[in-house]
């Protein structure tokens, strides 16, 4: 019997400092992908935030340095440099290298404050290579740097100054951070521009040293403009409602509008971190929006017997929610959701009296969105009709899957996995080189339905769509239900050529307007094949973009070489064919995953020991909503200029 090993008090580990933080940095920046990279910015400009929040900042910078380093500057009232009562040392190492320090609990220094709730800056400085802080306090400027967390000296004096506020630069540690520690200004834009949008008194300013790109951002009409800059490709049907109001200490800031088209964008804030899952300030909008506009189009006569819901009012509106909550209790899958009941009340009062207010001073207001509505009803008792239709053939129903749908064996969903393949060709290939056992293939004859311009009951006539929602199990809106999910992944499968990124895109549209949970939960994947197969004699490489194939080419080269064989001059096209012999070097170009055989597909593809899987989440809803409806929207005029911006970048292209 084998001896069995001793566990005792010597045996607990006692995580010093920021050790905590290098040994598990997902738990406090998500991951240490670019997101988490991302993510360090943010905690150190929502710092910055809070003290515009105080009332104290008016301008923050953000520079993506040469280097690699990124350097944030605000010109609040700087972290305070003093020595700190019990740790003995200035209260800047104290805030800099101790978890939980800041001014963010005791409620005298922030009422309300966002980001990691006074643990950001020491998060950050833990997963930096070095990091160097200067305080402009007082006429003076006090400098202190840091390694991997750890001070080099002590807090100084290094200079003069008329100013006052806090210059933090770091550079990201690439022990931490292994797949890049480059910054990118697109990446941070969104967020940059999102807070000025709920920040009208703060102007923000990003650069790229690198690009030299910059921008700056100050939203003097604060909701008003957020809402205008999100329904900007759409004909709104009336100018922005803005609502505010304070009721127990909390204030509330709505702007909301209707459109012509077909979907809702809302957008919900607490102390300017974005609530992806909603909550009980997005409980208490909705409420009252419903509420107060049926009860003002009931006395006006307007309704013809017909019952508005909740639902007839979210067709076409997008809405803005910010709140600013002392104590937020935050819930859910992604601890975005607002769980403190008492803001329900808060909302729905302020929300209620002031929009009853706005219809009786503008009656022809009420009745364009009453209009609207209406329509509304009329689709949703369309699209009811068209469900029992659904429902009546088995379509929507557990108990009859597609009949092109080929499952797998086991029925686990946290071990299962779903491919949804373009075209019936590939689809069979994916059949035969799958393992039967945990994935499962459902081919998607042509393009699905684009769901940014359609009503669901137009959405639900489309048998391929139809399909994807029968085979996945959990429902569709409001209805989704997680926990009848068939597959821990759905993983998208098409060609790498532009039929196959418009059907990647057309089913994320459906994802992304009538299965977000999905994406928020993190079930979606994009399948990653390869674009080139290199054969050199019985050899076979594999390379998913021009690089990887130029790195393989190299890599034969040193072989030979290393076998002391004659080397062989490999001259590479940019544009290369479809198939090209390069002195006994033979590259192929797959235009198609038709063109791989079940082994290769499996292999390269398919595989979960060799593949590579893209994940697809949100980073900012309003900036992904703001894509799909350039994408996939009505209007071409935002569609040709985001061609015309982003066409120097294509590569392999296929027409």
């Amino acid at each position: 019997m084998a001896k069995t090993q001793e566990y005792g008090a010597g045996d607990i580990q006692i995580l010093k400092g920021l050790e905590a933080v290098r040994k598990r940095p997902a738990m406090y920046i998500g991951d240490v992908g670019p997101r988490g990279l991302h993510h360090l910015v943010y905690e150190i400009v929502d710092n910055s935030i809070d003290e515009v929040l105080a009332g104290h900042a008016t301008e923050i910078s953000v520079t993506l340095n040469s280097d690699g380093s990124c350097t944030v500057v605000d010109n609040g009232r700087g972290i305070p440099t003093g020595i700190h009562p019990t740790e003995k040392v200035s209260a800047l190492q104290v805030v800099m290298t101790v978890l939980h320090a800041g001014g963010k609990f005791d409620k005298n220094s922030y009422k309300v404050s966002g980001g990691l709730h006074g643990v950001g800056a020491s998060v950050v400085n833990a997963l930096s290579e070095w990091c160097e802080v200067e305080v402009h306090q007082e006429g003076k400027i006090h400098h202190q740097r840091y390694m991997r967390g750890e001070p080099v000296k002590k807090v100084g004096v290094i200079g003069d100054t008329r100013k006052t506020g806090t210059k933090t630069t770091w550079k990201p540690d690439p022990d931490i951070f292994k797949q890049s520690q480059q910054m990118r200004f697109d990446y941070l834009r969104e967020r940059m521009m999102e807070l000025s949008f709920l920040n009208p008194t703060v102007t923000i300013i990003l650069k790229d040293d690198n690009t030299k790109e910059e921008e700056t951002f100050h939203a003097k009409g604060g909701l008003r403009d957020f809402v205008k800059h999100t329904d900007r490709n759409k004909i709104s049907l009336h100018k922005p409602i803005f609502i505010e109001g304070l009721k127990d200490n909390t204030p509330v800031e709505i702007c909301f509008e209707y459109n012509d088209g077909y979907n809702e964008n809302l957008f919900s804030y607490v102390n300017n971190i974005n609530t992806h899952e909603g909550g009980t300030h997005v409980a208490g909008f909705r409420k009252a929006l419903t509420r107060t506009m049926n009860n003002w189009a009931t006395k006006n006569n307007l309704t013809k017997n017909i019952s508005l819901t909740g639902d007839d009012y979210r067709e076409g509106l997008t809405a803005i929610i910010s709140i600013k909550v002392a104590e937020p209790q935050f819930e859910g899958q992604t601890k975005t959701k607002l769980g403190n009941n008492e803001v329900q009340s808060v909302v729905e009062m302020i929300m209620g009296e002031q929009l009853a207010q706005m219809l009786e001073e503008n009656p022809s207001v009420g009745k364009r969105i009453i209009d609207k509505v209406m329509r509304a009803a009329e689709a949703r008792e369309a699209a009811r009709k068209a469900k029992d239709m659904v429902r009546r053939k088995n379509a929507l129903e557990n108990s009859a899957l597609p009949g092109k749908l080929a499952d797998c064996s086991i029925n686990d969903p946290e071990h299962c996995e779903i491919y949804l393949v373009e075209g019936d060709s590939a689809g069979g290939t994916a059949k035969q080189g799958r393992d039967r056992r945990f994935q499962a293939i459902l081919p998607l004859k042509g393009k699905i339905l684009n769901v940014q311009k359609a009503r669901l009951h137009k959405m639900l006539e489309n048998e391929e769509i139809r399909n994807i929602f029968t085979a996945l199990g959990v429902g569709i809106g409001e209805q989704q239900d997680l926990s009848k999910m068939r597959y821990g992944k759905v993983i998208l499968m098409a060609d790498a050529d532009i039929d196959g990124s418009h059907i990647r895109t057309l089913i994320l549209t459906l994802f992304y307007n009538h299965m977000r949970d999905l994406i928020e939960n993190g079930n979606i994947y994009i399948a990653q094949p390869p674009l080139y197969k290199i054969k050199k004699g019985k050899q076979e490489f594999y390379a998913y973009n021009d690089e990887e194939r130029d790195e393989v080419i190299k890599r034969i080269k040193a072989m030979k070489k290393a076998k002391d064989e004659p080397e062989e001059e490999v001259i590479i096209d940019g544009e290369a064919p479809t198939t090209g012999e390069m002195k006994g070097i033979v590259i192929s170009r797959f235009k198609g995953l038709g063109e791989m055989n079940p082994e290769q597909l499996w292999s390269t593809t398919m595989n979960p020991e060799t593949r590579t899987l893209l994940r697809v989440g949100i980073e900012s809803a309003a900036a992904t909503a703001e894509m799909f409806e350039t994408l996939m929207g009505d209007a071409v005029e935002p569609r040709r200029a985001f061609i015309e911006k982003n066409a120097t970048y294509v590569r392999n292209l296929d027409v």
